[in-house]
């Protein structure tokens, strides 16, 4: 019988990840709040192990792999969260991981893959399908294949976010912001709303050029956006089209709204400067809307997932140094 994502299986997926992922707090800055009028509590999956949320559900999805199949290893295809995540769960269980990561990913997190003992193969973005090599490796070798996005327990184990900010948060949330690219966290998160909090609307966030979620959602199929002549900052955000499982879930979305590079390095330089925290540009995309007024605030309370931290050190020094020149 096949798996499908529900929210017994967030449920379940907290369970699951208890004890090895981090219970990540819920923020509030008074700052932040006078600024924009409103309550703003911030979730801080930069504090994450690896990072970022993806550890959530690369724990919930390999941890329940059985002892034959661990022997045959997993394989992975990330920009580097994801990566970073399979590498960690996998190092901790004793299982051989091999990452296919775009050759563009930020050094930070082809550094962090490889620390955690995975075997990282290069591909480019641009030219190869990165889910064609994945599969490749995992068809020759027997690995067993751990999707980003497309995959119940992976999207459960994500739901494992907007679960922990209902039970932190000490007010009903009028409004839920969060990074939309494959869907997994923002999936996951709409299937714990639904159940918990459907009166919150979950308000997904995508860079400018990479609005395939935002286009996918107005035709009611799922869309890539348009070619891109240049890739954003948000290295974490650049799929080309929701996933296959994630979209259905999502067309539960209240709105989508988009940021620019110039936006989320604002934000960026904001989580440092105002908020003390390092965040990584595809993890401050909801923040960014915050701030640059994309959704309405005052009066409000409203959660923001601030999903990783793995900033290329250069980058970041650029953003907090006001030396980011965003592309034109």
């Amino acid at each position: 019988m096949t798996h499908t994502a529900s929210f017994a299986g967030v449920r379940d997926a907290a369970r699951q990840i208890a004890g090895q992922a981090v219970r990540t707090p819920l923020i509030e800055s008074p700052a932040l709040n006078a600024r924009v009028g409103g309550r703003i509590l911030l979730k801080a999956e930069t504090l994450q192990r690896a990072g970022a949320f993806k550890f959530r559900g690369a724990w919930n999805r390999i941890s329940r792999l059985t002892d034959a199949e661990k022997a045959r290893g997993v394989v992975a295809y990330s920009s580097g969260n994801h990566a970073q995540a399979v590498a960690a769960a996998a190092q901790i269980l004793g299982v051989e991981a091999i990452i296919v990561m775009p050759a563009d990913s930020p050094k930070v997190k082809v550094e962090g893959v490889i620390g955690f003992g995975g075997e990282v193969r290069m591909y480019d973005r641009y030219t190869e399908s990165r889910e064609a090599i994945g599969e490749e490796i995992a068809a020759t070798k027997g690995s067993i294949l751990v999707r980003p996005f497309d995959d119940p327990f992976v999207i459960e184990g994500q739901g494992t976010t907007g679960l922990e900010i209902l039970e932190q948060a000490d007010a009903p949330l009028d409004q839920l912001l969060c990074g939309a690219s494959g869907g997994g966290l923002i999936a996951g998160i709409n299937l714990a709303m639904e159940a918990l909090s459907h009166e919150t609307r979950v308000i997904g966030v995508e860079p400018e050029a990479y609005n395939d979620t935002l286009l996918s959602l107005a035709a009611g199929e799922r869309l890539t956006h348009a070619p891109v002549e240049r890739p954003s900052i948000c290295d974490a955000l650049m799929t080309d089209r929701p996933g296959e499982l994630t979209f259905p879930i999502n067309r539960r979305l209240a709105s989508v709204v988009t940021v620019s590079d110039a936006e989320v390095a604002a934000a960026v330089a904001y989580a440092f400067k105002v908020l003390k925290l390092v965040v990584e540009p595809g993890g401050a995309v909801s923040l960014a809307a915050v701030l640059a007024g994309k959704v309405e605030t005052a009066g409000l309370t409203t959660a923001v997932v601030l999903s990783g931290g793995n900033v290329d050190p250069s980058l970041f020094s650029a953003i907090i140094e006001d030396r980011f020149t965003p592309n034109s």
